[in-house]
C-alpha cells in the first residue's frame, strides 16, 4: 500500500487563489492528494466551503497563512487546526485582512493616478471577494502594462520597495507563534528560505519562534533549492521541529500543482496530534 499523499498548502478565492475552495478539494482529490490543507492569507472564510464540498477519500486540514514580520522581514506562519472563535487571535487575522484590502485600494489608486488604466473597481472585479496585491498584478496584466503578474511584482511595480508598493501591517512573528499555539493550533514557518523572495531571516529567529512553541519547517517547497533545504532539515534536527513539503498552490497564479511537493506521514500526525482547536475532517 502506497504512503498517503498529502499537501499541506494552498490557497483559493478566499484570499489570493484563483480556486473557489468547493473546487480545490476536488482539484486536490483528482491530483492523487489524500489529505490537503486550506491556508488562505489571514482568513478562515473558505473552510466552510471547502468543508461541505469534501470528496470520498480526501481529508481536510483547516488553516491560515499568517502574514508575520521580524526585525524589518516579512514572513509567513503557516497556522493548522486552530480554534477560528479564539478571540485574540481572531482579533489579529482581522486586523490583517483589513490591511490587505486599504493596501490594495492605495496600490489602484496610486497606480490609477500614473495612467496605467488600472482601477480600484476592476481589482474588486478581478477579485470577486478578499482583494490582495495580486488582483491589483492582474489589473496591471489586463491592462497591458505587464505581460504576467510576475512582472507586476518588481521594484518597477508592486514588488517589494516598488515606485507603487503599499506596506501592510504584519504581527510580529514569535508574538504570532504564541497566539497559534493559544488558539490550540500548530505553526509552522512558510518557505523560510525563499531568498527569491526577498530577504530572508538568520537561524537565530528561528530558534526564538522553536522557543516561543513552533512546531515545524516548511521544507520541501519550489522557492527552495537544495542546499536550502538541506540547512533547514539539519535546523530541524537540532531543534526538534518537525518538517512539511508543500505546493503553495495558487491556482492560474503560479505554475506549481496541487501535490507537486508533499509531507510525510509521520510530520502529518504529529501535526494532528498536537492540535487541539479544531480536528482535521
Amino acid at each position: 500500500m502506497s504512503a498517503p499523499r498529502i499537501d499541506l498548502h494552498t490557497h483559493s478565492t478566499a484570499s489570493d487563489g484563483t480556486t473557489p475552495p468547493a473546487r480545490l478539494v476536488q482539484e486536490a482529490r483528482d491530483a492523487g492528494l489524500d489529505v490537503v490543507a486550506l491556508t488562505d492569507h489571514d482568513t478562515t472564510s473558505g473552510w466552510g466551503e471547502a468543508a461541505d464540498a469534501l470528496p470520498q477519500g480526501l481529508r481536510l486540514v483547516r488553516g491560515a497563512e499568517v502574514s508575520c514580520a521580524s526585525g524589518g522581514i516579512s514572513l509567513h506562519l503557516l497556522a493548522y487546526l486552530f480554534d477560528p472563535l479564539e478571540p485574540v487571535f481572531a482579533a489579529a487575522r482581522l486586523r490583517l485582512r483589513e490591511s490587505r484590502v486599504g493596501r490594495a485600494e492605495l496600490m489602484a489608486k496610486r497606480l490609477e493616478d500614473a495612467g496605467t488604466g488600472v482601477t480600484w473597481q476592476r481589482v474588486q472585479e478581478l477579485a470577486g471577494g478578499t482583494v490582495g496585491r495580486p488582483h491589483v498584478a492582474q489589473a496591471l496584466v489586463e491592462a497591458g502594462v505587464v505581460g504576467t503578474v510576475g512582472e507586476a511584482f518588481t521594484s518597477e511595480w508592486i514588488g517589494n520597495g516598488g515606485r507603487f508598493h503599499v506596506s501592510k501591517v504584519e504581527l510580529d512573528v514569535v508574538e504570532a507563534v504564541e497566539m497559534v499555539v493559544a488558539a490550540g493550533g500548530v505553526a509552522v514557518f512558510a518557505h523560510p528560505a525563499a531568498n527569491k523572495r526577498g530577504r530572508t531571516v538568520g537561524d537565530d529567529v528561528v530558534r526564538e519562534m522553536a522557543a516561543a512553541g513552533l512546531a515545524g519547517l516548511e521544507v520541501d517547497h519550489v522557492d527552495h533549492d537544495d542546499a536550502g533545504r538541506a540547512h533547514l532539515r539539519e535546523l530541524a534536527a537540532e531543534l526538534g521541529l518537525l518538517t512539511t513539503g508543500s505546493s503553495d498552490f495558487h491556482g492560474e497564479n503560479k505554475t506549481v500543482q496541487l501535490g507537486a511537493e508533499t509531507t510525510a506521514p509521520e510530520a502529518f500526525e504529529r501535526i494532528v496530534a498536537l492540535a487541539s482547536g479544531v480536528p482535521v475532517l
